[in-house]
């Protein structure tokens, strides 16, 4: 008997159609792949599950979870099952979390209101559970915020709240998407346990074809809310015989061709970081004590050219997003100096920024954080163009809004559309149209296509490809993901404990790593041809 029943479901939001006749059944035991490009509905099947459709959703079918009729369910039904027999994993941590309460808090919460444990041994199981998913108390104590952590960092918090109780069911939505490969690895492999430990069913979500085969039994394939395709993972990725099974595994390995960058060669370095470390005050042992100070960065250099495209590789928290932070003048370091077009930029008052500010633009790890709520996105994506020398008019600043969601794969119907009404990935493709409307030298990208399906994952790395030798843009892109790096890069730093530990041409020490970190790195990467193959053999 299946744990979870999706029978004939079609959801319709406002007169649009986002599910029609959808499928889908999970077992005991068995893990279930849900493929798709972003916006075809997969985030909006997990919801129906979990009855946490929007106000204006309507759905028809059946849905039955372990013999409950979901979408006939009361809440108070919804709210016993919610984190005790049905865990979930968002996909959005910081917006998963709440801000104002420690992360002990949050792993306890779910504990002591399904099971009436008391404080102390909530806290305990707790602390357990963090172990487990890597933040050890040593270095990650309960009394953290959200706030303080890294984004992969707070993905292990949001894993460890939804897997706390041994759910039943575990709706995985991209749940190692801010993770870097290594420690992608270990939770792939804590949910593996999980799921034969305790044989619970796990419906894993995922734009990634190589950790869907690498984890899922079955694979189910949706577009535009109608399932393509389903079966066996390692047959379906094996034989594509639907034309989408195949354009995803093709997009999944897409390396965007690339020429050499118009104004490339420039003998005056575009980005010059030398020396550059960051301290943070260690945390608070007691009213006259403090734990030493955490160096997050320590004596990092690097330099870049105009046009140069560079990737800057590490595990979460190895400090990519401080050096970053620091490079675009958003925090200031303890030592050394950063120049751009020669220009030392660390100290300067922000009137003198703005010129720096306008050549230098960015792409967030965490795009719905990114964004004013309240805004119109013909508004947010805009929002760069104040340090234009010449401020455009409203139609000339619409044009530009325009053509920046079209170069991004957006209708110029969205500039009248709110943030919270597109997927995450659509979100992504936001901020990246936010980054390149000033046409700047350089854009500093953090995991600027963590978020992102596999096609339009290919279409942006084609973009930024394009951008880079049509105008001549630089990039740092700040990845976990190396056939990001491989395919998008000339040269990549792998960067470990706050140190660059490894640099050189990207092919070179993505093919022969020598240091430590980079063998760990490579090693653990997802590879999908290698991963069929591993499947199809354990098959026989």
């Amino acid at each position: 008997m299946n744990l979870l029943e999706v029978d004939t479901l079609s959801l319709t939001i406002g007169g649009t159609q986002i599910l029609k006749n959808m499928e889908l059944s999970v077992a005991p035991g068995e893990v279930m792949g849900l493929v798709g490009e972003s916006g075809s509905g997969k985030s909006m099947t997990a919801l129906a599950v979990m009855q946490l459709l929007p106000h204006a959703a309507r759905a028809t079918g059946r849905i039955t979870f372990n013999g409950v009729d979901i979408l006939a369910a009361t809440e108070d039904q919804m709210c016993a099952l919610r984190g005790d027999d049905i865990g979930m994993v968002f996909q959005e941590p910081m917006t998963a979390l709440n801000p104002v309460k420690t992360i002990g808090e949050q792993v306890a919460e779910g504990i002591r209101w399904h099971t009436r444990a008391s404080r102390a041994d909530a806290e305990e199981r707790a602390r357990k559970m963090l172990d487990r998913v890597g933040l050890p108390s040593a270095k990650f104590p309960l009394s953290r915020y959200p706030h303080q952590l890294s984004g992969g960092q707070r993905q292990r918090v949001v894993i460890a709240i939804a897997c706390a109780l041994k759910p039943k069911l575990l709706i995985a939505d991209e749940p190692t998407t801010a993770l870097d490969v290594v420690l992608q690895a270990q939770i792939l492999d804590l949910l593996r346990d999980l799921v034969a430990e305790n044989r619970m069913g796990l419906l894993l979500i995922s734009h990634d074809l190589a950790v869907v085969t690498e984890m899922a039994d079955r694979i189910t394939i949706l577009r535009r809310g109608e399932v393509m395709e389903a079966g066996d993972t390692a047959r379906t990725l094996s034989e594509q015989l639907h034309p989408y099974t195949r354009q995803l595994a093709q997009a999944s390995m897409h390396v965007p061709a690339r020429a050499r960058p118009h104004g490339a060669g420039s003998s005056l370095p575009l980005l010059d970081v030398e020396g550059v470390s960051r301290n943070y005050p260690g945390r608070r042992i007691s009213l006259f004590r403090r734990a030493p100070d955490v160096r997050a960065v320590d004596d990092v250099s690097l330099s870049m050219a105009p046009g140069q495209s560079v990737a800057l590789v590490g595990r979460s928290g190895c400090g990519k997003s401080t050096l970053a932070r620091m490079i675009l003048a958003l925090d200031r370091p303890n030592a050394g100096a950063i120049r751009f077009r020669g220009e030392a930029i660390v100290g300067k008052r922000e009137a003198a920024l703005k010129p720096a500010r306008r050549d230098m633009q960015v792409v967030f790890q965490d795009p719905y954080g990114s964004f004013d709520p309240r805004q119109k996105v013909e508004r947010l994506v805009a929002e760069p163009l104040h340090l234009l020398e010449r401020r455009p008019t409203r139609a000339e600043r619409r044009e530009m809004v325009a053509h920046a969601l079209h170069e991004v794969g957006l209708d110029q119907r969205d500039m009248d559309k709110y943030p919270h009404e597109f997927s995450g990935g659509q979100r992504q493709r936001l901020s990246i149209a936010r980054a390149i409307i000033t046409r700047p030298k350089l854009v500093v990208a953090d995991e600027p296509v963590s978020a992102l399906d596999v096609s339009i994952r290919a279409q942006i790395l084609d973009l930024f490809a394009g951008l880079n030798q049509k105008l001549g843009i630089a990039y740092l892109f700040i990845t976990h993901d190396l056939t990001v790096a491989r395919a998008i890069t000339d040269e990549v730093l792998i960067m470990h404990e706050g140190r660059i530990v490894e640099r050189g041409k990207t092919s070179e020490v993505l093919d022969h790593p020598r240091s430590e970190a980079a063998q760990a790195l490579v090693s653990a990467a997802p590879d999908l041809h290698r991963a069929i193959a591993r499947r199809m053999q354990e098959q026989g």
